[in-house]
């Protein structure tokens, strides 16, 4: 693993890469307020094992990347999008296959239709559709939003609570396979070690922008693969569903028991179905 600190957009942007750069790329991108750890290292290793090269990154906000004051909005998912892009072409990489987790999965939708020469393929891993038709979906469950309420009373500065808050957020996105705490605890500790302030997180609350590409899933030309928990309480499978109709070429893949997660039972299956994406 090799780290890598850019500039662009007038941000720093923490990057970390796996494998041989010479290697066809694979750009993951996390979803909303998760930083580049939660994309497990031995899953990149595991993906990069496969002839490819592997970046993971921090978004905005979070992990060693630029941070804002808690409670304000500085960006938009558009220039979240226009970072994806710049990544790319900070590593001289021309074409890329993008693999997006949640609102990473609508980044790389975004990046795909405003970008098209660079990407190659796109996974969607537990995201939904970019627009107007995500409000007719089934909604988040409410112990989700109950456990973020209670960040405002966190004292971020005790390691062992703020870990322990950061790990138990996971176990409010788990599906009915056996919650793995001790690899989640393991994530957050580095997390909480790497990152400059754990509260500009929230702001990701304040996203807005994109308009302009909303409900066009139907005009993405390349691959697309999606994946998805049928447990998924932060996005139920429906949001997978809907996906698979707004883009018709693309392929659905359900993960039984699992929520809105990348659970390491699906590591071989989520990697699998990725390279035989990249084969096509």
């Amino acid at each position: 693993m090799r780290e890598q600190m850019l500039n662009i957009n007038n941000v720093e942007i923490c990057t970390e890469s796996f494998g041989n750069p010479k290697d066809p790329a694979v750009l993951l991108i996390m979803g909303s307020m998760s930083s580049l750890d939660w994309w497990d290292e031995n899953f990149c290793l595991r993906l990069a094992h496969h002839g490819v090269f592997v970046l993971r990154y921090d978004h905005r906000d979070l992990g060693r990347s630029t941070i804002y004051t808690p409670g304000t909005s500085n960006y938009t998912i558009t220039d979240m999008v226009d970072d994806a892009a710049c990544i790319l072409a900070a590593y001289d990489i021309d074409k890329a296959h993008i693999v997006g987790m949640s609102l990473g999965g609508m980044i790389g939708q975004v990046l795909a239709l405003k970008y098209p020469e660079h990407v190659l393929s796109l996974t969607l891993i537990a995201s939904s559709v970019f627009g107007t038709e995500m409000e007719k979906l089934p909604p988040m469950d409410q112990s989700i939003l109950d456990h973020h309420a209670k960040s405002a009373s966190i004292d971020w500065s005790n390691r062992g609570v703020a870990i322990t808050y950061l790990a138990d957020g996971w176990r409010t996105l788990a599906g009915s396979k056996p919650y793995e705490q001790e690899r989640m605890i393991k994530l957050a500790e580095r997390e909480y070690d790497r990152a400059k302030q754990l509260p500009s997180r929230f702001n990701h609350a304040l996203l807005q922008g994109g308009d302009a590409y909303y409900d066009r899933m139907n005009e993405i030309k390349v691959p697309v693969l999606i994946v998805h928990g049928t447990e998924d309480p932060a996005l139920p499978y429906e949001h997978g569903l809907a996906l698979a109709k707004a883009i018709p070429h693309a392929e659905l893949v359900p993960l039984d028991g699992t929520g809105h997660e990348i659970h390491s039972e699906d590591w071989d299956q989520i990697i699998n179905s990725i390279v035989k994406l990249h084969s096509r």
